[in-house]
């Protein structure tokens, strides 16, 4: 249902001011926070080369980061809710430039893992205080709808100054630099932060629940390591204790969120169907989507032959996609209604992953292109309507919480994608047969491929190279389709769980 335009009040209570100043700020962050993410990818076949790690090591540097954060979230929410948001978010800030070195200089898988999974510490304190930080900064909904689009847009940008920035990098310094540049632009947000954010908090917010914080980070962990391994070697004790624990935890964390005066998650909020109707619409759609991400760099770079920077370039219209849909997507919902906005942008995604399901080792750059341009256009619309509908359900003192659980959604997707698809991908690889001599290092992963085939006869090299391409690109294409089937499913779910849901357009009281 479409709502009826009105003017935006202009009182000094709803426009206050240095707002636009304040959100630039926090726009910084979030491009920060997706520059380190696309990154990754680029870097991922260097890793590869220089540290030698495991298929399993592979998958846990590229999901370790969003498995600590999708623990982490709910708990520096409702921190930040408690102590201040603009505190969390420059504490944070500073711990992540400070472990972005570290990340530069592992030098063994493990302590890689180690890193990345301590940057998802720092990680975890900074998209829910943006996001809360602007439900406090922008009271007129109009606004506010506007603001989210502009975060959902640097979010998309960083998307693409990520792979650009990093192919550059890549292909002038080793790959520690890709890291290393996160030092310099966490120092300019916390010098800007500390003069231009405002400082919000809940005036009322109770004690911090440690039991909660642990029984979360045990809970969620649990489960999707769980997930992650079974996908990735089948059936094992190990995780299914660990899923067991896991959802034993989430069970009490839930039971205690009932139970408590002022709990860290107000589970009452699922009660609104539009709010859990937008949380799983971000789950569902990033789970299908970061698995193919994840490893089309890899299929850019190890099947295609191109650079990094090129491969950079190449994922461009994607960004360029989501940029553009986050721009328009408040207004595209008051005049079409959420539902058939997010529904809308789920069903483009689903269509354009559908596309990729035939790519092989020479498809041209127009299909490749396209798609990934659909793509940035379906997911720019959806995640910032649901942005908009989860932060409009929820009074501005839980902002913090609710952001959270936004953010949750996101790096739980995140990190299951990478897990269920991403083991598809490579459960199909490992199955490639190579000629006599493959090296064992050539079924783990196809960076693993590349190397052996250095060090072998040009016949045979030519032979294993061409047999591990074709296998890598069967899996991705199965991962398309999956990816494919989650998202059109979702824009169905979607169509009817954000039925008569509506983005306001009254300015809050306060």
């Amino acid at each position: 249902m479409t709502s009826t335009l009105r003017p935006a009040d202009t009182t000094g209570a709803v426009n206050r001011p240095g707002r636009w100043l304040a959100l630039a700020v926090l726009v910084l962050a979030v491009l920060l926070v997706a520059v380190d993410a696309t990154v990754l990818g680029l870097a991922t076949p260097y890793l590869s080369e220089d540290l030698s790690p495991s298929s399993t090591q592979l998958l846990w540097i590229g999901d370790v980061y969003s498995f600590v954060i999708a623990g982490l979230l709910i708990s520096m929410g409702s921190l930040g809710d408690r102590v201040g948001r603009k505190r969390v978010l420059l504490l944070g800030a500073t711990a992540f430039g400070a472990i972005s070195v570290f990340n530069a200089y592992a030098s063994t898988p493990e302590l890689m893992i180690l890193a990345r999974a301590l940057l998802g510490v720092a990680g975890a304190t900074l998209m829910p205080a943006t996001l809360a930080l602007i439900r406090n900064l922008f009271h007129d909904p109009r606004e506010r709808s506007v603001a989210i689009g502009i975060w959902g847009a640097a979010a998309s940008a960083g998307m693409a100054i990520g792979p650009i920035v990093g192919g550059f990098l890549l292909e002038h310094f080793w790959w520690g630099s890709v890291f290393l540049i996160n030092v310099p632009v966490m120092a300019v947000l916390v010098v800007l932060g500390i003069r231009l954010l405002p400082e919000s908090r809940n005036p009322n917010p109770g004690p911090w629940d440690l039991v909660s914080v642990v029984l979360s980070l045990v809970g969620l962990v649990g489960v999707v390591y769980a997930i992650k391994e079974t996908a990735a070697h089948g059936f094992g004790w190990g995780p299914l204790a660990a899923g067991l624990v896991g959802a034993a935890a989430l069970a009490v964390f839930v039971r205690r969120q009932r139970r408590l005066p002022t709990p860290l998650l107000d589970t009452r909020l699922f009660r609104s169907r539009g709010f859990s109707g937008a949380v799983l619409a971000d789950l569902m759609t990033i789970l299908g989507l970061a698995g193919l991400i994840f490893f089309l760099s890899q299929y850019l770079q190890l099947v295609q032959g191109r650079g990094p920077l090129e491969a950079g370039i190449a994922e461009l219209p994607a960004a360029v996609g989501a940029v553009t849909a986050g721009l328009l997507a408040g207004r595209a919902a008051r005049r079409f209604s959420v539902r058939a906005t997010v529904s809308g942008g789920l069903a483009a995604v689903g269509v354009a992953l559908a596309a990729l399901t035939v790519i092989d080792q020479s498809t041209g750059y127009p299909l490749l292109g396209t798609a990934l341009l659909v793509v940035g256009l379906g997911s720019g619309l959806s995640f910032t309507v649901t942005a908009d509908v989860i932060l409009s359900s929820v009074p501005k003192e839980r902002a913090g919480a609710a952001s959270a659980v936004s953010e949750t959604a996101y790096e739980l997707g995140t990190a299951l994608g990478i897990a269920l698809l991403g083991s598809l991908v490579t459960g199909v690889y490992r199955g490639f047969t190579g000629p006599t001599g493959t090296p064992d290092a050539a079924h783990e992963s196809l960076g693993g491929a590349v190397e052996a085939a250095t060090h072998l006869p040009p016949d045979t090299a030519a032979n294993l190279l061409d047999a591990a391409r074709q296998s890598f690109v069967d899996g991705l294409g199965l991962a398309a389709g999956a990816g494919a089937a989650v998202l059109l499913a979702t824009a169905v779910a979607a169509w009817f769980l954000l039925r008569g849901q509506r983005l306001d357009d009254e300015p809050v009281e306060h």
